[in-house]
């Protein structure tokens, strides 16, 4: 049976070709290990090199029914490294080695393991993580996709880190920035507003993982509010439910897979190298 995925190549990033087998970087060459996730936006792997480990991050550079589309890889790339450069110093946040190719960032690889459903964290990672959450905030950054625990890591250390600034959303303070880059067409006020909402988004989610995971550490006021969507929150699950559930279905027609490796998985965990084992929490309810 021919492959799905690649008779239907302008699904992923890179269209019918893979991760590069190495990339040279300043201090010499790094080999491709495996590809943890390639879709329609960025193709995302691990290599191993002359320093240890760093991940790969390419940006779409597949056209799209006959017309060009890096252009997409290219814009995402660059609000991706913008994000990078402002929290370059902050623990918690993968170092970034810089742009690889037109579409490409590199970070040096966290080991760890994805934030595991039920899994039991110690009494310092939340504290941790929200002040890794108000650290970015302060820098008028709003995470965004706080949702997806596969997006939070647990390091070996058992500390939270935070990769993927993809959709992340910065409106500096700074004129001078604001006026480079997509940001000139937006108003000022349109860009702070947004970043407030999605800073309320982030703490939330912050909430809502926390009662998930440590529901012993909230107060009782507080484990009310982790159920309590705001307006916005509630607009955008009504708007991207249907679009989630469009593009799944989409996918399975046309490559016969439903969704991406489930990071509660087995296969998942294989893919996270060095990767501990979770523990369980006693508590995992959902909204």
């Amino acid at each position: 049976m021919p492959d799905k995925r690649l008779r239907h190549g302008w699904l992923r990033a890179l269209g019918e070709a893979e991760m590069p087998e190495r990339i040279a970087l300043r201090d010499g060459n790094y080999v491709h290990l495996r590809t943890w996730k390639h879709d329609f936006f960025a193709a995302t792997g691990l290599y191993e090199g002359p320093s240890g480990r760093v991940v790969l991050k390419l940006g779409r550079t597949a056209g799209l029914m006959g017309f060009p589309a890096s252009w997409i890889g290219r814009l995402l790339c660059d609000r991706e490294l913008d994000v990078y450069r402002a929290v370059d110093d902050l623990p918690g946040v993968p170092k970034c080695l810089g742009r690889w190719g037109e579409t490409g960032l590199v970070h040096i690889f966290v080991d760890g393991h994805p934030l595991q459903k039920r899994e039991q964290v110690d009494d310092e990672f939340f504290p941790r993580l929200e002040q890794l959450i108000n650290e970015l905030h302060q820098r008028d950054i709003a995470y965004v996709d706080l949702e997806k625990r596969e997006n939070i890591l647990v390091d070996a250390e058992g500390r939270p880190s935070l990769i993927d600034f993809q959709i992340s959303w910065r409106w500096p303070s700074d004129d001078a920035e604001r006026r480079r880059g997509f940001r000139r067409l937006i108003p000022h006020g349109l860009g702070r507003y947004l970043l407030r909402r999605l800073q309320e988004g982030d703490r939330y989610h912050l909430l809502k993982h926390r009662r998930r995971h440590r529901p012993d550490t909230l107060t009782p006021e507080q484990i009310e509010a982790s159920y309590q969507l705001g307006f916005w929150h509630r607009v955008h699950r009504r708007v991207s439910r249907p679009l989630t559930l469009l593009r799944r279905t989409a996918l399975r027609v046309l490559t016969g897979r439903w969704r991406s490796l489930k990071q509660d998985g087995p296969e998942f965990m294989e893919q996270c190298a060095g990767a501990s084992r979770p523990q369980q929490s006693v508590e995992d309810r959902s909204t």
